[in-house]
């Protein structure tokens, strides 16, 4: 079994990221990606695939208490030098230190100083307007700048601080499941990913809602697994629950199906019916208290019931709108649902008012790749009758993902991110199981990477006039 990121994979990764960025710049010479997001992108890839290899090798040999503390500090370190240098980066770009258009970052800004400002009856005022869905990520905002008045960083380091515990958490989870080498191939990939550290470094609720979702995963998996149950855990697995309602009410949802899907096709230790009633008996009685309030349920049935209009709806703007593509009105589920742990592709293309996915283009580029590992390890899982023993994992990832792929959000790198963790570990459980055989199926993948991403770029363009 392979236990760290081959030097085969990384060089070629790195390789076809530059062969990818000179053709489309070649085809699509009038609009050539700034410079300034060529380096961002070069350093997202690069800095993935190269200390991907060299630290899955050399924190092999580590105690895993060793391991487990290089890991959350190097996290903490990545996360927190990104956060101060994002913070006067948009300060030079923007004249604020916010991303770019950042009308969600500046609101969440707003709204959790308010209480510090101008008293806790505003802001209960305010909050009082203020979708369920939105409210905790408000509510914890509101209490830093509380104690800390309304620092900017000192969220944003809280934002570090739960990142790099996430990292820890996905190596316990993997681990468990697939064994030590994979579990800290899993933590470093997590460590390293660029899509995960960019959410450290502004002001929306991402990192916040990746850390709860993998607490929540990480606290279940352990009773399942076990076949115990422990108070610890259990309380762990139910704050977290109950504290998704308020950042995404319908992952709160997949989170239960994904509990329930979990306990009836377990095959571990949790083998006598009368733990599993009694645990889903639990877990009901949680969720029907969770969601005893009219606006938690209005909100799950709005997005559920309009989920087919919602993303026909959110397409045809993005094709009206000012700026907007017109090919976007004919995508849909039938395009998002094959491609959904590949998408968002990266844009390597001068778009207008994209700044944002520009600058991210290379993360996003990571995971085309990664995603390719990802679908092996399912298919091998599934051949093998494997995937019966690792469902908490499985169903969290595959029913989020199907939720996002019948959504208006399918092509939306900002709600992936509850999922990547899990398709991170799942990308380390597909290196493990490579043999020389599948060296070929590597350069497949890698060059329709390459075909898909100009022909990303075109859409792009063409979509909007600009070819």
């Amino acid at each position: 079994m392979i236990t760290f990121l081959p030097k085969l994979v990384s060089r070629k990764a790195i390789t076809f990221y530059f062969v990818t960025l000179a053709l489309v710049s070649v085809l699509f010479v009038n609009q050539i990606l700034p410079l300034v997001w060529v380096l961002f992108g070069t350093v997202e890839v690069c800095s993935f695939f190269y200390f991907g290899n060299v630290l899955t090798k050399q924190w092999r040999t580590f105690h895993p208490n060793v391991f487990v503390r290089k890991l959350f500090w190097t996290a903490l370190s990545i996360r927190l030098v990104y956060a101060i240098f994002a913070y006067f980066f948009y300060d030079i770009m923007t004249g604020q230190p916010f991303m770019f258009h950042a009308a969600d970052e500046l609101w969440y800004y707003d709204m959790s100083k308010m209480w510090s400002e101008q008293g806790l009856t505003a802001f209960q005022k305010a909050i009082a307007t203020t979708a369920f869905s939105d409210s905790g990520e408000i509510y914890w905002d509101a209490f830093l700048c509380k104690i800390m008045g309304p620092n900017i960083l000192g969220v944003r380091f809280f934002h570090c601080l739960v990142g790099a515990t996430t990292c820890v958490l996905i190596y316990q989870l993997a681990k468990r499941h697939f064994g030590e080498g994979v579990g800290r191939m899993s933590a470093i990939f997590c460590m390293l990913m660029p899509n995960l550290v960019y959410y450290c470094g502004i002001h929306l609720k991402e990192a916040d809602l990746v850390f709860l979702t993998v607490l929540f995963v990480d606290s279940i998996d352990r009773m399942i697994v076990s076949g115990k149950f422990n108070t610890k855990y259990f309380i762990w697995a139910l704050l977290s629950f109950l504290a998704i309602f308020t950042f995404r009410t319908v992952l709160g949802a997949i989170e239960l199906i994904a509990t329930f899907v979990a306990l009836v096709f377990n095959k571990g230790p949790l083998n006598n019916w009368w733990k599993r009633v009694a645990i889903i008996v639990v877990v009901a009685i949680a969720m029907s208290v969770t969601v005893i309030g009219n606006r938690i349920i209005g909100e799950f049935e709005e997005v559920w019931e309009g989920r087919v209009m919602n993303q026909r709806a959110g397409m045809e703007w993005r094709a009206e709108r000012e700026g907007g593509n017109a090919f976007a009105r004919y995508a849909s589920k039938t395009v998002f649902a094959p491609l959904i742990f590949t998408i968002p592709f990266p844009t390597m293309v001068n778009t207008p008012g994209q700044e944002n996915q520009q600058m991210l283009h290379g993360g996003n580029y990571v995971k085309n790749i990664m995603s390719g590992f990802v679908i092996f390890a399912l298919v091998m899982l599934l051949l093998n009758g494997d995937w019966r023993k690792h469902t908490m994992p499985l169903a969290l990832m595959l029913g989020y993902l199907t939720v996002i792929a019948f959504s208006n959000f399918a092509h939306s790198e900002r709600f992936h991110q509850p999922a990547l963790p899990f398709e991170l570990m799942f990308a380390a459980v597909g290196i493990s199981m490579l043999k020389k055989k599948h060296v070929k199926w590597i350069d497949y993948w890698m060059y329709g990477i390459v075909v898909a991403n100009i022909a990303w770029a075109w859409f792009k363009l063409a979509g909007r006039g600009m070819l």
